[in-house]
């Protein structure tokens, strides 16, 4: 079996940049491709996107907990309301990623969320707001190199959350997002988790 057709383990095949890692295999298996409407779960994702940019997801991965505790367990209002204190006091942080820019950017970001809930009513109703018929894409894919690192979609989002004053948030890491909370689902066609 080639890798871009799919790793077997386990009388099972996944997509193939789960790998082996348990922490990655879980990932791949429970969460992502599958579909979140919840607005914490949503913002949780957008500030690790924002903060895996230039970097490997499973460097993400591993100090999501980090970000859990460093980031008031993702809670939009508390971050939002981070100021220059808390932003020295993530930089000392050595579980998250301390780059100025991106802990910035997630407090510019918490700030925005709010305001985008208070227009749409939910962060979940403005972003899912662009799926036709607000529903998840389910793409069919039969090799891993077929898998898109952006669409005409994720630039449409992307070029309006930049509008709305988002950081970190290119189309490439939009479609990432859009990945992660299942609006669109990429998992192989012969994929376990699918």
């Amino acid at each position: 079996m080639t890798e871009d057709l799919g790793l077997k383990t386990e009388e099972c095949i996944r997509c193939t940049w789960a790998g082996s890692d348990p922490l990655y295999v879980k990932y791949h298996d429970e969460e992502w491709g599958k579909p979140v409407y919840n607005d914490k779960t949503l913002f949780e994702f957008l500030i690790l996107e924002g903060a895996q940019a230039g970097l490997s997801w499973i460097t993400i991965l591993k100090r999501r907990e980090n970000y859990r505790k460093a980031f008031a367990d993702f809670d939009v209002e508390k971050v939002a309301a981070f100021d220059g204190k808390d932003i020295e006091r993530l930089m000392s942080d050595a579980g998250i990623i301390r780059n100025r820019l991106k802990v910035s950017g997630a407090i510019t970001n918490a700030k925005l969320f709010i305001k985008i809930q208070q227009e749409f009513g939910s962060f979940t109703n403005y972003i899912w707001g662009f799926l036709p018929d607000g529903k998840p894409i389910l793409n069919h894919i039969e090799k891993m190199s077929d898998v898109p690192a952006r669409t005409e979609l994720s630039d449409k989002i992307s070029k309006d959350m930049k509008k709305r004053g988002f950081k970190f948030f290119g189309t490439t890491i939009c479609y990432a997002h859009m990945q992660a909370t299942g609006m669109v689902n990429d998992h192989l066609i012969n994929c376990c988790a699918r």
